[in-house]
């Protein structure tokens, strides 16, 4: 989407207006920033005018306001208020309250659509350490943030700064207490704060800086992508749910060559996924393995923008590490059970659920007479449609027709190319020009 938006101003003057409620608070930069509201969901609108007609504040905030600002259209638009979660609950009949580490706001629409409203809230670990090379610094592991707060409180707990916008839509202003703008407006990561302390309080910040930088076409600060590569062992200490999780969505966004780049390149990939990290890094052995690698990720960038929406995730986790189990399986009788062997330590390391696992073995097993056109009982399974996305990745990647998977489709599943349902991912360049292992 191109943007729709005026040229960046210069910030404008703190005004003692911006924060009505909190009038001893910090006070933001100004900027006049209209944005059309075409641009912005108009369920969206409504929750927030409610929120401000009742006496609240209430702010467009995050990635939504990031991604306008950006000229991109926004996946989800959220609301930060001042308003306590019962106090949004008396006002919308179609709310549901929802979480037990911090309670949310979920008001409900038709077709399905859900628009977050979150109470402002701080970080009660903001605050880095006077000595940060002390063993202070070792244990910043954020285990619980539910502790309301200030507008500004709630702007300076998120992790980035292009994540800390608020935008008020009465006054058509976006409110900035991080310096998110001066870093929209260059293109760059930064973290809110000492990035060391940011990527030790919660070490999924790491998998979330690769995304955006691969996802958006963005930059990241050098002292940034230092602390990424000398935090990532913490990645070990994550939640493995949120690793497996995060791990999709880096291969989600039509950017999975960039995202398993970046992460390869920071050394987060040897901590997560060490099989594939080892594969990749033994160009001689592997007979260029990493090339091979890569013309992967690109096919499922390929077919995820063709199709317009993300590829299903057992596809992904196939493809992911099809290369690592190709050589695990050479030579065995049992491709089933060496594939088993391969995948049980990924399973424990990053929580991925049995009915995947199950799905990757039998597919690995499968491909070679799908390749050669024999599906057999096979055809008749479930695993038959990720199946075939795997092999159209293959071929795609080897430069070959693909033709003959789209009969196959037809054949066996009743129909030919997947439809297309969500917009196209862009594309994206690299963040760095060369490829520079760091220890």
């Amino acid at each position: 989407m191109e943007s729709a938006l005026p040229p960046f101003d210069a910030p404008a003057p703190d005004r003692t207006d911006a924060d009505p409620a909190s009038p001893g608070s910090p006070q933001p930069d100004v900027y006049d920033r209209p944005i059309p509201l075409e641009l912005i969901d108009a369920d969206a609108v409504k929750v927030l005018r409610r929120l401000t007609r009742a006496g609240h504040q209430a702010y467009l905030v995050g990635g939504g306001v990031r991604d306008l600002l950006l000229g991109r259209a926004p996946k989800d638009f959220d609301v930060a208020t001042s308003a306590r979660p019962n106090e949004v609950r008396s006002l919308f009949r179609n709310c549901r309250i929802i979480g037990r580490r911090f309670r949310l706001a979920h008001i409900l629409f038709g077709g399905g659509k859900v628009i977050e409203v979150a109470t402002f809230r701080r970080n009660p670990a903001m605050e880095a350490p006077e000595e940060t090379d002390s063993e202070v610094i070792d244990d910043l592991l954020i285990r619980s943030d539910n502790v309301f707060g200030d507008a500004h409180e709630d702007a300076l707990r998120r992790d980035f700064t292009i994540n800390a916008l608020f935008y008020d839509l009465d006054r058509r202003q976006v409110l900035d207490w991080c310096g998110g703008m001066s870093d929209v407006q260059s293109r760059t990561i930064h973290t809110i704060g000492d990035p060391m302390v940011r990527f030790r309080e919660d070490p999924i910040r790491v998998l979330r800086a690769i995304k955006f930088a691969a996802r958006l076409d963005l930059g990241i600060a050098p002292d940034v992508y230092d602390a990424m590569v000398a935090t990532r062992e913490d990645l070990a200490k994550a939640a493995r749910p949120r690793v497996f999780e995060e791990i999709l969505r880096l291969l989600r966004g039509g950017a999975a060559h960039r995202s398993m780049w970046l992460l390869w390149e920071t050394g987060g990939m040897a901590v997560l996924l060490p099989e594939l990290a080892a594969f990749l890094d033994d160009e001689e052995a592997t007979d260029g393995g990493a090339a091979r690698f890569f013309r992967k990720m690109d096919a499922v960038d390929a077919m995820t923008r063709t199709r317009g929406r993300p590829l299903d995730d057992m596809v992904l986790w196939t493809v992911l590490l099809k290369e690592p189990l190709d050589e695990a399986c050479a030579g065995e009788r049992d491709r089933i059970r060496a594939a088993t062997d391969f995948l049980d330590p990924v399973i424990e390391r990053v929580a991925v659920p049995r009915r995947i696992a199950d799905g990757v073995r039998r597919i690995v097993a499968i491909l070679p007479r799908l390749t050669a056109g024999r599906s057999g009982r096979f055809g008749r399974s479930d695993l038959m449609a990720p199946a075939l996305d795997v092999l159209e990745a293959e071929m795609l990647a080897s430069g070959k027709d693909v033709e003959a998977v789209h009969k196959l489709r037809a054949v066996e599943l009743g129909g030919g190319r997947p439809a297309s349902t969500r917009p196209p991912a862009g594309a994206h360049r690299d963040v760095r020009g060369h490829r520079d292992r760091r220890a």
